[in-house]
């Protein structure tokens, strides 16, 4: 394993491991930006970084705040110097929203600042199990006047456009008066993407004693947002002053009252959001007044009680356990969470590669979805996995356009979007990686096997699978000085460092499944529904003869291999370029692709991230140990891992050969990759695809399962540090436990139908009594 890598996983946890909570235990400048990203909430259609209510003294650039909406996006024009034909020519970025968060304290006219006067009994929790963040703490001002104040922030799972702040203060030590003030601030803006410009503005606000709204316009997207407040202030007497503030693009109250020593003082605020994605725009007012006053009637204990209710069941199916390391139980469970917090369940959102958490990557969607998030809802939520797909086929239109733009047929997926539409200028790192397509349609696979939805194959998949296999047809050709075989040229595998190549061997593979996999799907529909299939065949125009070519095309398939080194070359030049030892690389200059010219990274053996190695994964039943071996001694040298998708890949692929500690080292870095910050850039947003990764290398990698044409495969160990580990998945119309721990492994069938399982090559029937079986020895 690489040297550089191994310095991080020595050193102790950011926070202090607990099985549900992480905690941040004092507030510090210097590590607020990366706890703003720690303690980010989100539900799906919104999210909120980890900033305080309150305003605070910092130094400039020590705090991001972010309020997003999946799917709200603004666009600007993209300046090419010399813009080349035919490539895309408006960004995407996710934006920040207005902040509703907004709340600060005075006593006696001195404003709570905590890096003022004197903190004491500081905490901030993320309550995992329970989903919501609180922070507690003493605050003594520079007069001397202390106060106890605590904090609960959640967004809620059950109302995916409500936010609900609880803020309780108590007069420790003077009897004087406080003023609470609490608003909407609509003057906001991006800080990484679109910097300096401003592009939401707020074109309607007001605040009365009952609530407050602003309305903000996205003007080069036209996209419109409705937020609403309602203040609810609990005191223990009623002499309360009010008065209500519209200050250009702000609306806020304040609430000024006095206070006798040891009072408590509670302000609910609750939030409403809605968009004109989500209907009309002008109902957009009306929509989150009527909501914010609902939920105040409903009140912050029941919409609590839900919240509880709704985690409990998503815990239920999705936990796993670990026993014998506290920091990865604490890590899993984080990582399952923000899978839960950043995934679009509409069908017309998706999951960002930094969720709701952070701007960068611009809020863009990538093929981290189906290869390393997807994966872990289709066996612990399938109905978030259907909806990830349904995202693409309400995009099918949006790839065919771009399939035109790069003179190929049917349909081509975009590399970064938000609309369905590309948004990378860049086309050697992104438009380049066709490859896409393929995952897309593999994922589809994944999916029908699991959950035997035939309906969402005829309805929807199956008109995916033939576009993005017409695709395929029209990008290869039949190269006669390689035995007439179908070839696949310029193009880039997931190894980023090799943009440009021919026949990228993880690329021909997936393209060959893409192109059977329609051919089967639609004899299948000519079977069981040959109606939807003569619909879909009118709808888009296929002719018979290219059912044949697409058979044509994946029988004749060139599949890269090399005799001599018995490996898989990852394309047709790289087993000729210039070796490196990449040990050699001096730490400071990793990664490479922010710190070498690209010329001089292309022309070196060097890796981004797993490509044939991946392969290895995604079509294991297609190679051998043998040449899993093989492939993982010659390729590992040579990846630099630049990319946080990498080592999951080389943890799973070395669990199945037998590096065990290899395996090991790869999996921490990927399951506490934001938690410890080891890339160094966690401020960012997190990670999300390397969190669905981690649940990948544990269940594949430990667990050893694969699913081989529909039916699971296991061949369990336990790592040498754990007690035990165990897991739920739910399998067509089961649901199956596993747990593993020092001597055996325990299958047990916890609903459905009695399963069939493969266990170390050997054939199983589980039921609910379960059985048992040894763990298996190293290969």
């Amino acid at each position: 394993m690489r040297k550089f890598h191994m310095k991080k996983l020595n050193s102790e946890p950011y926070y202090k491991p607990e099985p549900w909570t992480i905690t941040e235990e004092a507030f510090k400048v210097e590590t607020n930006h990366h706890n703003e990203t720690i303690f980010a909430l989100g539900n799906g259609y919104m999210g909120v970084r980890g900033t305080l209510e309150e305003d605070y003294s910092g130094p400039e650039g020590t705090s991001t705040p972010g309020i997003y909406i999946n799917g709200v996006y603004g666009s600007e024009q993209i300046l090419y110097d010399e813009e080349p034909p035919q490539q895309p020519q408006k960004t995407q970025t996710i934006l920040n929203l207005g902040d509703w968060t907004m709340i600060n304290l005075h006593l006696d006219g001195e404003k709570f600042d905590i890096l003022q006067g004197e903190v004491d009994d500081y905490q901030r929790v993320l309550n995992m199990k329970e989903g919501r963040l609180e922070r507690s703490l003493s605050w003594t001002s520079p007069s001397g006047k202390k106060v106890r104040i605590e904090t609960t922030r959640l967004l809620s799972f059950t109302d995916q456009h409500l936010g609900v702040i609880k803020y309780s203060v108590i007069a420790l030590n003077f009897s004087g008066t406080i003023k609470i003030s609490s608003g909407i601030e609509g003057n906001v803006k991006n800080y990484y993407h679109i910097r300096g410009k401003k592009a939401v503005k707020v074109i309607d606000r007001n605040i009365s004693r009952d609530n407050g709204y602003i309305i903000q316009k996205v003007d080069s997207t036209d996209i419109t947002v409705g937020i609403s407040i309602k203040n609810q202030l609990e005191t223990p007497s009623d002499a309360v002053e009010i008065n209500n503030f519209i200050k250009e693009e702000k609306v806020y109250q304040e609430f000024n009252f006095d206070v006798t020593e040891d009072q408590e003082i509670v302000l609910c605020k609750y939030a409403s959001f809605y968009t004109s994605l989500d209907g009309k725009e002008k109902e957009l007012k009306g929509k989150t007044l009527t909501a914010v006053k609902d939920a105040a009637q409903k009140g912050y204990r029941q919409i609590l009680a839900e919240q509880q209710e709704y985690l409990a069941n998503y815990w239920d199916d999705v936990d796993v356990q670990i026993e014998g390391d506290l920091a990865l139980q604490q890590a899993f469970r984080y990582n399952a969470l923000n899978l839960l917090q950043s995934t679009g369940i509409d069908g017309r959102t998706n999951a960002a590669a930094k969720g709701l958490t952070g701007e960068f990557y611009e809020g863009h969607y990538f093929w981290d979805t189906e290869t390393y998030i997807l994966p872990f809802f289709l066996y612990n939520k399938p109905e978030v996995a259907r909806s990830l797909l349904i995202y693409r086929y309400n995009n099918l239109d949006k790839a065919r356009k771009n399939a035109e733009r790069v003179r190929v047929d049917g349909a081509l997926f975009p590399w970064r979007t938000i609309n369905g539409e590309e948004a990378s200028s860049y086309y050697m790192g992104s438009t380049i990686q066709f490859h896409i397509d393929a995952d897309i349609a593999y994922s589809i696979k994944q999916y029908l096997s699991v959950t035997k939805d035939d309906d969402f194959l005829y309805d929807f998949g199956a008109e995916i699978l033939f576009e993005t296999a017409r695709m395929w047809a029209s990008r290869g050709s039949y190269i006669e000085l390689l035995d007439n075989k179908f070839c696949i040229n310029e193009v880039c595998g997931p190894d980023e460092y090799k943009p440009g190549v021919n026949n990228n061997c993880y690329t021909n593979y997936m393209a060959k499944l893409n192109l059977e996999f329609a051919v089967e799907t639609y004899k299948k529909m000519e079977r069981e529904a040959a109606d939807k299939l003569k619909q879909l065949i009118e709808k888009i125009s296929l002719a018979e003869e290219e059912i044949k070519s697409w058979q044509k095309a994946a029988d004749n398939m060139y599949l890269p291999f090399s005799e001599e080194l018995a490996v898989h070359p990852q394309d047709d030049s790289f087993l000729k370029k210039d070796p490196l030892d990449i040990d050699s690389i001096p730490d400071q200059e990793l990664p490479l692709v922010a710190n070498w010219h690209p010329l001089a990274i292309w022309r070196y053996q060097i890796i981004k991230q797993a490509d044939v190695i991946m392969l290895m994964l995604l079509l294991g039943e297609q190679f051998s140990i043998e040449q899993k071996k093989a492939n993982y001694d010659y390729y590992e040298p040579k990846t630099t891992h630049d990319s946080s998708l990498s080592p999951s890949m080389y943890s799973i692929i070395a669990s199945e050969i037998g590096y065990r500690e290899d395996a090991y080292n790869y999996f921490i870095q990927t399951a506490r990759l934001d938690l410890d910050d080891y890339n160094e850039n966690a401020y960012k947003g997190v990670h999300l695809a390397c969190m669905g990764s981690a649940w990948m290398v544990l269940v594949q990698g430990f667990a050893g399962m694969r699913n081989y044409q529909g039916q699971l495969h296991f061949k369990p160990y336990l790592p040498e540090k754990w007690d035990s580990y165990q897991f739920k998945i739910k399998f067509k119309d089961s649901r199956l436990r596993v747990k593993v721990s020092t001597e055996d492994v325990y299958y047990q069938l916890l609903s459905g139908e009695e399963l069939s399982i493969i266990h170390n090559k050997k054939e199983i029937t589980v039921d609910g009594d379960g059985i048992r079986e040894k763990l298996r020895k190293i290969d």
